[in-house]
């Protein structure tokens, strides 16, 4: 499956939105807004990506299947990605990544994921990542603390 990345139009944000209500991507994520089902503040926070921040748009076959960002101060960058979970285990997560981080050259870049999400850590991993710490944090998906994985890719 060919899988691309271009610029966010505005026609991929309901699709961005409705992928990010998906319950079980948002258990499988934890660490989400407070309350996604939130538009406005979901508007406002994709108005404030696409203006400041290194945003893609996910296609798998032509499709919208999710989106692939980096954003941060510098030294302090992190990368974020959401596949639409039809599209989970089928290697679009680990060749969105792939291709963002060859756009972005800053150096070192960190990701954040769920202790227990193997897939993210496995798609992280398989991109040059690897575990720096261990924290703990509030996931609002979930309604409580969890245990974090921080990841590094310095080169």
């Amino acid at each position: 499956m060919q899988v691309v990345l271009r610029e966010v139009h505005d026609s991929d944000l309901p699709v961005f939105y409705r992928q990010m209500n998906d319950p079980e991507a948002l258990r499988m994520a934890a660490f989400t807004s407070e309350d996604p089902a939130d538009r406005d503040a979901f508007d406002a926070l994709w108005k404030r990506i696409r203006s400041n921040e290194v945003a893609r748009t996910i296609l798998a076959a032509g499709d919208v299947v999710g989106s692939a960002a980096v954003y941060g101060a510098p030294g302090e960058r992190e990368v974020t990605y959401w596949v639409d979970r039809a599209y989970w285990g089928r290697g679009v997560a680990t060749a969105a990544l792939h291709a963002l981080l060859t756009e972005v050259a800053e150096r070192p870049l960190y990701a954040r994921t769920a202790a227990d999400n193997e897939g993210s850590r496995r798609v992280l991993e398989k991109c040059g990542f690897q575990v720096s710490a261990q924290a703990r944090g509030f996931a609002n998906a979930r309604g409580q603390e969890i245990d974090e994985l921080v990841l590094t890719l310095e080169r």
